[in-house]
């Protein structure tokens, strides 16, 4: 026959639950120990563990609500999301009823505020307006840098080309630091494919 158990750890568990329940109903109820004469007494609202409650709900719900915004913000910023495709792809149809002329202005304006990144960024638009004009590659929204690179690699400047595609890869892709000399040599690679060109000096 199995001996009874003295004492197991649910038990002692429970015990030590009841006690600390016990405690924390003493302190907050302001009960006096017996035969205790000078125990302290705290005085709390009755209803002050249902407040303290839905105070760290309440807590809790913003601190979420707020990780989750964060999350939320952080993938509609990321270029991979469906968000930020849309919108880019909204972006790329609005540039592409630009025209060179404008592409050309808006390529001075920054290099004159010292944005050289966007500058030559207008360049390579302009290249890509350029190449739309002169109808020796029409737009197509979906057509990657890489492809261009392929593309051009049979017209006569090529290398021209392939210096402001390589130079727009890395705006999108690289984090580096576009200076003067850079925009410098993007507008000459711009011009030495605006001079080649069928109509000339198409502006």
């Amino acid at each position: 026959m199995a001996a009874f158990e003295k004492t197991n750890f649910d038990w002692q568990l429970q015990q030590l639950s009841r006690r600390v329940g016990e405690w924390i109903e003493l302190r907050l109820t302001g009960s006096r120990l017996p035969n205790v004469p000078n125990s302290p007494q705290w005085w709390f609202p009755e209803n002050f563990l249902q407040i303290s409650f839905w105070a760290i709900v309440v807590f809790a719900s913003i601190w979420l609500g707020w990780q989750v915004w964060r999350l939320a913000s952080a993938y509609l910023d990321s270029a991979n999301s469906p968000a930020a495709r849309w919108r880019n792809r909204s972006e790329e149809i609005a540039e592409r009823d630009r025209t060179l002329a404008d592409w050309m202005r808006q390529m001075q304006e920054y290099q004159r505020q010292g944005n050289y990144p966007e500058a030559c960024r207008a360049l390579y638009m302009a290249m890509l307006q350029h190449l739309n004009d002169t109808k020796l590659l029409p737009h197509q929204l979906s057509r990657t840098d890489g492809e261009y690179l392929k593309i051009v690699q049979q017209f006569p400047q090529a290398q021209a080309y392939q210096t402001l595609i390589r130079t727009h890869e890395q705006l999108c892709f690289g984090n580096v630091a576009i200076s003067s000399e850079e925009l410098g040599i993007c507008q000459r690679a711009y011009r030495a494919i605006e001079q080649d060109s069928p109509r000339g000096q198409a502006s």
